[in-house]
């Protein structure tokens, strides 16, 4: 694939970026694009590897190591080097519905697992992927397909995120009448909600969600099943049902002072930033309902959540910004114990600790950090962090623990403190009211080959099943469950992995 001697002759290159220091005046996106020459040049990167790890999809130590929809990496690389954009955009939608956004959001555990790792730096398949998809709507070779036919079947998918969009995408491509139940305001779920503005542009997403509309899928917003739409209707209307509601339910930091004003958890900054933003309420003096502006911050939790939550906070003109991490810094190259294909657990400086360098020159994080308690001032409103620094030891059985260090007690003043600390599974209640069976950890329990839940007829996808991950794994999940609710519907099915 790509050029014999490509991965010899050409450097890795990526697209460069706009400045730090002028891009968080706004929220556009900041990535510049490389042109065709460049990108041909990188797709001729891909070597003709012989057995490609980039697409098996696998997890291995608890990590994605390659793409979990299997994307036909080399062949559309090959493709692009060839100068074939329109075969490569077709091979790119056999297995990807978006990737328009997983190659703006998708952290690329295909690169992590290149074959090329072992010698050089991967190839910039995020970045190729990108490309395709956005020359395909430039060129106007994405068009609206309706399907031909209609099989008289109806399903309801419940959740308008990365795996209920696609689960509905490939029940209406099979010519079903599909609904999407959404209790926001807006379609996307996290996509439009949870991710900010200059990650994933609103714009990007919606040209997705009209071209899905134009193809048949209907969509009910402001409606939550389970509250201001009965679970009977639900029953008798629909033959089919998908749950893809997401792990929203988010972990909490219950120690001393939680309930004082001005800690939050990250989705609720996050989400009402772009509500804000997409209502034009925003003004450059007054953000409304939780704003930065002016304000000491500190961000509990070293995610890519965490990191959005940085890069928001100094769009909104914060006097500074700190982001806790229990965890020890990784190091600046793979250990022994973290060998190629395993998903590389190197240290990084992401997008919104670049900016703060730029600012404040230093770096926010702050690693090996166990926060303690909080302080307020006399009207109840946070004003101080206590924390202690950490060591990470081993208990008789091998098992990681964090060991306070006597003497590292720390006060760390605050107006605003930001929770980041992931999501523990679903919310309950429509859980409860259908009476589907839940594992030990609270998702729902729907094996990874059928996605049936004990209920028939009632299905399971994404975070709502298999916890917390990647948006490419609920992507992954739902194309999964279309194909098993189309078997279910008709016997058989001839949606493909």
């Amino acid at each position: 694939m790509g050029k014999q001697t490509g991965f010899m002759d050409y450097r890795r290159e990526i697209p460069d970026d706009l400045e730090p220091s002028g891009r968080i005046l706004h929220w556009k996106e900041f990535h510049l694009p490389l042109s065709d020459a460049k990108l041909r040049a990188q797709g001729a990167r891909c070597m003709d590897c012989g057995v490609p790890f980039c697409h098996t999809g696998k997890v291995i130590n608890g990590m994605a190591s390659g793409c979990p929809i299997h994307n036909l990496i080399p062949e559309w690389n090959d493709l692009v080097y060839r100068g074939l954009w329109e075969h490569a955009l077709k091979r790119l939608l056999m297995t990807n519905n978006f990737p328009e956004i997983t190659g703006r959001v998708c952290p690329a555990p295909c690169e992590g697992s290149c074959t090329l790792n072992l010698i050089d730096k991967p190839v910039t398949i995020k970045n190729i992927e990108l490309a395709i998809i956005e020359k395909g709507f430039e060129e106007g070779w994405i068009k609206p397909e309706p399907p031909s036919f209609r099989s008289g079947k109806k399903v309801a998918v419940i959740g308008s995120g990365p795996s209920g969009l696609a689960c509905a995408d490939l029940l209406n491509r099979a010519g079903h009448a599909v609904t999407v139940f959404e209790r926001a305001d807006r379609i996307g779920g996290l996509l439009m909600y949870g991710i900010p503005n200059m990650k994933l542009s609103k714009q990007v997403l919606q040209r997705r969600i009209n071209l899905l509309i134009a193809e048949g899928i209907q969509f009910e917003l402001n409606t939550e099943v389970g509250k201001n739409y009965p679970i009977e209707r639900l029953l008798k209307k629909f033959d089919a049902t998908v749950l893809c509601g997401g792990a929203t339910n988010p972990r909490d930091l219950q120690i001393p002072g939680r309930s004082y004003k001005g800690i939050h958890f990250a989705m609720e900054f996050l989400k009402a930033n772009t509500r804000n933003l997409l209502d034009e309420s925003v003004r450059k003096e007054a953000y409304t309902t939780i704003s930065a502006r002016n304000k000491r911050v500190i961000v509990v939790g070293g995610g890519d959540t965490g990191t959005d939550c940085v890069a928001t906070a100094l769009r909104h003109g914060c006097q500074r910004v700190v982001q806790f991490e229990l965890m020890d810094q990784q190091p600046p190259i793979r250990s022994e114990d973290n060998p190629w294909p395993e998903w590389p657990k190197v240290r990084k400086t992401d997008y919104g600790q670049e900016e703060a360098v730029a600012i404040y020159g230093q770096n926010p994080q702050q690693y090996r950090i166990l926060t303690k308690n909080f302080e307020a001032d006399a009207d109840g409103n946070v004003k101080a962090v206590h924390t202690v620094r950490v060591a990470w030891q081993l208990d008789s059985e091998g098992r990681p623990f964090p060991q306070e260090i006597p003497g590292s007690a720390q006060v760390w003043q605050a107006d605003l403190v930001l929770l980041a600390l992931g999501f523990l599974g679903p919310e309950t209640q429509l859980l409860d009211q259908l009476g589907v069976e839940r594992d030990k950890r609270s998702n729902v329990l729907a094996d990874a080959e059928r996605y049936a839940t004990n209920i028939p007829g009632i299905f399971s996808a994404g975070d709502m099943r298999r916890g917390q991950s990647l948006v490419v794994w609920a992507i992954h999940e739902g194309r999964g469950a279309a194909r098993e609710v189309d078997r279910y519907l008709m016997d058989d099915t001839k949606i493909r992995r």
